[in-house]
């Protein structure tokens, strides 16, 4: 081939080396590009920043309740039977961890603190879980403040599943229980991602690093990882 050939070929397009060329650096950007992103932990970051922005609203709607209410009941619907006495005391038979995860998935098992017996769980059924009457998932009578509830819903875990029988860190579901004295309040969540897990669970101010914890009183579900 003289040279007048190859400069013919060379006007007429890309040179099949070049094309592979071309082609193999295309791969590795792309191969590159997926490991930088990281779908999956970007799927799981997007979930935690929802976890972390639902206990926040749910915080701020609870904190607004204690302070608008003559006599706030945060155990059910119109008593505190369901607290602890304080938020540091053992838990004792009745003394709950209410679930954002209806009875229809049971959780027959749950403890902390060294308590021995199984925690009482406190769940309801799928139509009451996001109801603001003191009926939800969270019994607090959001709708009988002056103006009504501050939030149309309450909300729930984005994935919103526990272990058949038990509950554990690893399981994905948001966890409230509450104190008498003084009268607080905590709620937890698990969270998933690279991003979010280590640096939020252990720098909420709570005492325990396998959860992020809201509330008035970080201490009354306690430490520990099976609940």
């Amino acid at each position: 081939m003289n040279l007048q050939n190859m400069k013919k070929n060379r006007e007429g397009g890309f040179t099949l080396l070049e094309l592979l060329i071309v082609i193999s650096i295309i791969a590795i950007l792309s191969v590159a590009l997926i490991f930088v992103i990281n779908p999956a932990e970007t799927l799981r970051k997007s979930r935690d920043a929802q976890r972390i922005s639902d206990l926040s609203t749910l915080k701020t709607a609870i904190a607004l309740y204690l302070t608008s209410t003559t006599t706030p009941y945060m155990g059910t619907g119109n008593s505190n039977t369901g607290c602890k006495a304080t938020p540091t005391d053992a838990w004792t038979a009745g003394k709950k961890i209410f679930y954002s995860i209806s009875s229809a998935t049971a959780i027959t098992a749950s403890s902390t603190d060294g308590w021995t017996g199984n925690i009482t769980v406190g769940q309801v059924s799928t139509a009451s879980l996001t109801l603001t009457d003191g009926t939800g998932w969270i019994p607090v009578n959001f709708d009988s403040l002056t103006g009504g509830s501050p939030i149309s819903n309450l909300p729930i875990d984005p994935t919103n599943t526990v272990t058949v029988g038990g509950a554990n860190s690893g399981d994905y579901v948001y966890r409230y229980a509450c104190s008498i004295t003084p009268l607080a309040f905590e709620i937890d969540a698990s969270l998933e991602s690279i991003a979010y897990a280590s640096s939020s669970q252990a720098t909420d101010g709570g005492n325990n690093a396998s959860y992020f914890e809201v509330g008035t009183n970080l201490k009354i579900i306690g430490s520990g990882t099976t609940f």
